[in-house]
């Protein structure tokens, strides 16, 4: 069963955010490593980067494809964690802890409003 922490928001591209004041921290879903399987490789966006809401920000190579990485909210990129750019699997073994991806300080909080519950991400990969 896809773990899908009830704290945390979630895009249907299966990103996730756990916000904190207005620094949101990004990262994949256990359902989005389980279907990239072995994850490889992961490229962050640069710091200080502008990025907007459903643009494609960070590319993650798995041992079967690459993905884009879209960002569920506009801000500026404040943070990346370099420890999943030099372990990349721990986005396969702990996507929502050590394995998140960066942080954006949210310019626009009211984007939070089109992101989906923990309930309602759950019914969309499980169905």
């Amino acid at each position: 069963m896809t773990k899908v922490p009830p704290d945390l928001k979630y895009a249907k591209t299966h990103e996730w955010v756990r916000m904190a004041g207005d620094i949101a921290t990004v990262g994949i879903t256990d359902h989005a490593q389980h279907e990239l399987t072995d994850v490889v490789f992961v490229e962050l966006p640069a710091k200080g980067r502008q990025v907007k809401s459903g643009e494609a920000c960070a590319v993650v190579e798995s041992v079967k494809t690459a993905s884009d990485i879209y960002s569920p909210l506009s801000g500026s990129v404040v943070e990346i964690n370099q420890g999943v750019v030099d372990d990349p699997g721990l986005a396969n073994s702990d996507p929502y802890e050590a394995g998140w991806f960066y942080k954006i300080r949210v310019s626009q909080s009211s984007e939070l409003n089109n992101m989906l519950s923990a309930a309602d991400y759950a019914k969309q990969v499980n169905q």
